[in-house]
């Protein structure tokens, strides 16, 4: 059988020099914490098994950022797991500052492409997920960067659990045309907005990043999308 063809990943792996606390806490705690896809068979990980005995489900953010999100949430949930991807080695050291800083043991992360991840979860085993403020590609040549295309979707409707909300946001109305028009025409996925302030407005329980508060100084109002996994048993129209 020939292999998938390897993915590639695009955007920076570092920025500026890490300061002497947060390189200590990424030497310290990133190996207990880290995931590496090459690890698994496609397919083959149930994530679950990289937490605690217990816990109700897994959460998988795409992208994290400075962590913010995924910090907050975790603390929030105490009983979910959640596995955040991020190859932006700035951004996980300060996402482990704040483990280190509020005692999280929730938190699994991949510091490599989302896409090897979604290769080798098994499916219908993540209970919901978050891309938050992605890297837009505005040029029109690397709009196929964009992790919302064909093959990401298809990687996300297949380890999403029936009934399980996939989140996105953006403040680039551009890729937030591109979004609805990509996973408009996915069968698997709805889009739960049902008026305007549905996704104008950010949900109550959807902590705020500093990407969005970035954007609406620069005049940039975010868009918040909520898309629910249908049920495979479901006939489709």
């Amino acid at each position: 059988m020939d292999s998938a063809p390897p993915r590639t990943l695009y955007g920076r792996r570092r920025g500026k020099p890490l300061r002497v606390g947060r390189r200590e806490v990424l030497e310290r705690r990133l190996p207990e914490l880290q995931i590496f896809p090459a690890d698994y068979q496609n397919g083959a990980l149930d994530p679950r098994s990289l937490f605690r005995p217990g816990i109700r489900g897994v959460w998988l953010e795409v992208g994290f950022g400075a962590g913010e999100h995924l910090a907050a949430m975790a603390q929030a949930h105490p009983d979910v797991g959640f596995i955040g991807c991020e190859p932006f080695i700035n951004g996980v050291a300060r996402l482990l500052g704040a483990i280190d800083q509020q005692g999280l043991d929730n938190i699994r992360i991949v510091m490599d492409d989302a896409g090897l991840l979604l290769d080798c979860l098994a499916a219908g085993s993540i209970d919901r997920a978050f891309l938050l403020f992605p890297d837009p590609w505005p040029k029109r040549r690397h709009n196929k960067r964009r992790f919302v295309e064909p093959k990401n979707i298809a990687a996300m409707a297949r380890i999403l659990a029936d009934g399980a909300d996939w989140r996105v946001a953006t403040d680039h109305m551009d890729y937030c045309r591109w979004i609805l028009a990509h996973l408009g025409a996915a069968r698997q996925f709805q889009w739960l907005a049902r008026r305007p302030g549905d996704w104008r407005l950010r949900p109550d329980d959807w902590p705020a990043t500093r990407y969005e508060e970035k954007g609406i100084e620069a005049g940039r109002p975010p868009a918040f999308l909520s898309f629910r996994r249908q049920n495979r048993n479901q006939p489709v129209n």
